[in-house]
């Protein structure tokens, strides 16, 4: 898609990034102790805490990822929200006010407070770090997706630029600046989120969006003459090329020195060309839609193809409630765009074509997880399996479980657990109709699912667009913040002063945990920049499925099961990295970016909690019951 910068979106960014940073250097002198670094004390207010949770928690994954998820595939990127808030529900109920009970800095002083286990410590400190750069990656994927809209810079420029800010604000302040951040731009996406759902709902559903500061996309559609399966003429077009790939066939037109793409489709005898989305890739550089990128010819599209209301074919509706939004979809048509790639000569293209999806099937279970009609048990196992990660990867996340220690009390912890609840789910509810109005209002960019909420907000007004991608944007910086304070308290206070044994002063301690906040920083920059292009809320999906099978298993033993040991723990970690991250790194979707057809991967399998977290739980059983020692034998009070 073609971008021009928003002058009115980079005054609110510069704004917001200004403000923060002086949230942090204003906080920076207050930070001295290792305790302020790290866990701010413990002394923020429960209710502050509360909504930082859900600004920890509501990260780049939820408001760009999902809603771009639910515009592309529908229900089953609500899947996504449903895994995400219900995770909350075991955090609640068995971990909350144990975690702040054991812990000081730290989920490893956490899980280590019986044993002074050195197996555990290096362990549990290699399974944040792990955990955090899993979850660090998709947020930068949508720093750099965020930034191409806002200044009209390359991805990469994006993606360094959270990396400085967040590494300025970590290294100066500590938690206290990053749980005021976090406060800040939870409360701030919430707000922003629900006046955009409202537009929403105001705007309803219209088959031709035209709106202003939107540059909509009118497709071309030709009447080919066929002949032995070949096309021998398309109107005043010269056909220039046919390809068939997976039994549909592309064709490339040319009028007037433009090349342009089509597909084919044949419906009752008929056929007929319906112009295709492209990019073409060649020695001269890079085309869109058969013209210089200087043109600006790739547009926002995406758009509803009937409205269905009251049982009659409308064209606009007017505004409209959220059940009566809802019931319009499902029982109209959408346009959607599936990703086709293709070598022409010397030349790599990419075209998106149009793709007519019944309203029904958009609001049910299977465009993306196969559970149902055209299912295999691969496809059944990796849908459970996200839905398992999902659930269970809250609960275990390094950043999220550090916020517990920033509060006074184990009272404190709850009360803050239950308000994260209510605002993250509130949140939650807003993301179906943001994906679902990005779905039928033209703004999808095809290239980027990620960009479909602020493309949204666009669509309603420049102003609204700004304020909710600097919004965004901090939503990345406060969760990329929590993800390197949970990095640096790994390598500083757990691997360097409690594995090596090297003792810190106070400010050694603090310097050491900037010093690897500046490393982990730059590696996410790299990592960020790598990833490119991949929905983020798939990503995360990912960081979830490491940390549920690394680190829950070892959490719900510690605090339920007395026979558990230090090497059961320990063991149970390595489990869950090694499973989880080796069936991720064989997995069709990375086999794809290893340059491999994804067809010939090892397995099946994306998502690999259903395999990696009951093996870690078999392997704290196992190792505990087999190979205890009586002074390895856990006693809570």
């Amino acid at each position: 898609m073609i971008y021009e910068i928003s002058y009115p979106a980079l005054f609110f960014f510069v704004i917001f990034v200004g403000f923060v940073l002086w949230l942090s250097f204003y906080f920076a002198r207050k930070t001295k102790s290792a305790s302020s670094y790290y866990a701010a004390g413990g002394q923020i207010h429960w209710a502050v805490n509360g909504v930082a949770f859900a600004g920890d928690y509501l990260s780049a994954a939820s408001f760009l990822g999902i809603c771009g998820m639910i515009a592309t595939v529908g229900y089953d990127g609500f899947l996504y929200s449903i895994g995400f808030l219900a995770g909350w529900i075991v955090a609640l109920f068995l971990i909350a006010e144990p975690l702040k009970r054991l812990g000081k800095y730290t989920f490893t002083d956490a899980l280590n407070s019986t044993f002074k286990s050195r197996a555990i410590t290096l362990t549990a400190a290699i399974s944040t770090l792990i955990v955090s750069i899993f979850y660090l990656i998709p947020q930068m994927v949508g720093a750099g997706d965020l930034v191409t809209p806002l200044l009209g810079l390359p991805h990469w420029v994006g993606v360094v630029l959270v990396g400085v800010v967040v590494i300025a604000i970590v290294a100066s302040a500590g938690m206290t600046s990053t749980t005021y951040v976090q406060f800040i731009k939870g409360g701030l996406l919430i707000v922003l989120s629900t006046i955009l759902t409202i537009y929403i709902l105001k705007n309803g559903f219209t088959l031709t969006p035209n709106h202003k500061d939107q540059a909509y996309h009118n497709f071309m559609t030709i009447n080919p003459e066929i002949e032995d399966g070949k096309i021998i003429k398309a109107e005043d077009w010269q056909v220039i090329s046919q390809q068939a790939i997976k039994e549909k066939t592309y064709v490339k037109l040319e009028k007037n020195n433009v090349e342009r793409w089509f597909s084919l489709t044949e419906k009752g005898g008929n056929y007929t060309l319906k112009e295709a989305l492209s990019i073409v890739v060649n020695k001269s550089g890079t085309l869109y839609n058969g013209e210089p990128k200087a043109n600006k010819k790739f547009f926002q599209v995406g758009n509803m193809n009937k409205i269905m209301l009251d049982g009659k074919e409308v064209t606009e509706t007017g505004p409209v409630g959220p059940a009566q939004y809802l019931s319009i979809i499902e029982k109209s048509e959408l346009v959607r765009f599936a990703k086709v790639s293709l070598t022409d000569g010397n030349d790599d293209v990419t075209l998106y074509v149009q793709n007519i999806t019944q309203g029904k099937n958009f609001m049910l279970p299977g465009l993306k997880y196969k559970i149902g009609k055209g299912s295999s048990i691969w496809s059944k196992m990796d849908f459970i399996s996200l839905m398992l990660a999902l659930f269970l990867g809250t609960a275990s996340l390094p950043h999220i479980l550090i916020r517990y220690y920033t509060v006074k009390s184990q009272r404190d912890a709850r009360k803050s657990t239950i308000l994260a609840i209510a605002a993250i789910g509130i949140f939650y509810v807003l993301t179906l109709f943001m994906g679902l109005g990005a779905a039928v209002n033209g703004v999808m960019d095809v290239e980027s699912s990620n960009m479909a909420a602020p493309l949204l907000a666009k669509a309603f007004g420049v102003v609204l667009f700004s304020i909710i991608s600097a919004v965004a944007f901090a939503t990345i910086l406060g969760t990329v913040a929590g993800l390197i304070i949970a990095s640096s308290g790994a390598i500083a206070h757990d691997l360097i002063e409690n594995y090596f044994k090297i003792n810190l002063d106070d400010d050694k301690k603090v310097k050491a945990g900037k010093i690897a906040a500046v490393s982990v920083g730059a590696f996410a920059i790299i990592l960020g920049i790598a990833f490119k292009g991949m929905n983020v809320s798939f990503l995360v999906g990912w960081a979830f499925s490491v940390a549920a099978s690394a680190n829950l298993p070892a959490i719900l033993f510690l605090l339920f099961w007395k026979k558990t040991t230090a090497n059961g723990i320990a063991s149970s970690i390595v489990v869950g990295v090694v499973t989880s991250l080796g069936i991720i790194l064989t997995s069709p979707t990375m086999w794809e970016r290893y340059g491999l057809d994804p067809v010939t991967a090892m397995h099946k399998l994306d998502n690999p909690a259903i395999i990696s977290f009951p093996l870690a739980i078999l392997t704290v059983l196992l190792v505990s019951a087999l190979g205890k020692k009586k002074e390895e034998v856990l006693v809570i009070d």
